[in-house]
């Protein structure tokens, strides 16, 4: 896990397709307003904001050229969405989850992925599939050139394109949400996890829906969730004091 980084971010390079955070929100923000929650939002996915950054508001401004008005307008649009953490007095942060909110978004997340995965069988045209495998590629790509923003925002990506598949863009926009914040947990408490490993999951969830094996999809899809939850270090050992103090036999 990199240094904290306590400077705001910069605006985010062109992304390929869609951003991960849905750019249709139910109440759309003015359009400066929009990019700055945007680029926050992409720093936070891509691991160049690490929770508990402050997000001071005159820099983001400078930076972006606009008011702090405008500003101010973004971290409230992210605090709502639980990605900025408003304190009296001190200003915005960048979210720090606490193990059971991770807990819970994962379950949130096994449910609703499970049931698109089965769903999409049903449904997942040769054009779709083919879009799947081009996505897969640019992931494995990503992970030979060790290009660790790419790769964090295709394998997270990955699971919003499902969901766009389906044509239900409500879905879409919850579950881009939900991967915002699973970055946030990810920044916390992720452990040597393999993006590799990720990567692979993802082959087989595609190899599923190729067969149209709603079963088998939901089923890999549980797993690789289950996989990557249990790779967070949700579950801290507590260290023995007596263990802990015990002198050096040497």
């Amino acid at each position: 896990m990199s240094r904290r980084n306590n400077s705001p971010p910069s605006p985010p390079a062109p992304l390929a397709g869609r951003p991960l955070r849905a750019a249709a929100a139910a109440n759309p923000l003015p359009g400066a307003t929009q990019r700055i929650a945007d680029a926050i939002t992409t720093a936070i996915v891509e691991r160049r904001l690490m929770p508990g950054t402050k997000l001071a508001e005159q820099p983001i401004a400078d930076i972006f050229k606009v008011s702090r008005t405008l500003v101010r307008q973004a971290l409230n649009q992210l605090s709502r969405d639980r990605l900025v953490t408003l304190a009296p007095a001190r200003g915005a942060f960048v979210a720090m989850p606490s193990v059971e909110e991770a807990r819970q978004v994962f379950e949130l997340r096994s449910m609703i992925e499970t049931a698109m995965a089965r769903q999409l069988c049903q449904s997942i045209t040769d054009a779709q599939l083919a879009a799947l495998r081009a996505h897969l590629h640019d992931e494995c790509e990503a992970i030979a050139r060790t290009d660790v923003p790419g790769r964090t925002r295709l394998l997270a990506d990955f699971h919003v394109l499902l969901a766009r598949q389906l044509g239900n863009e409500v879905l879409a926009q919850t579950l881009a949400d939900l991967l915002s914040r699973s970055s946030l947990i990810a920044l916390m408490y992720q452990s040597s996890h393999s993006a590799e490993h990720s990567q692979a999951e993802h082959g087989l969830i595609v190899e599923a829906l190729q067969r149209r094996d709603a079963e088998a999809a939901a089923a890999l899809m549980a797993q690789h969730l289950a996989s990557v939850e249990r790779n967070l270090h949700l579950h801290p050992r507590t260290p023995d004091l007596a263990e802990a103090l015990r002198p050096d036999p040497g």
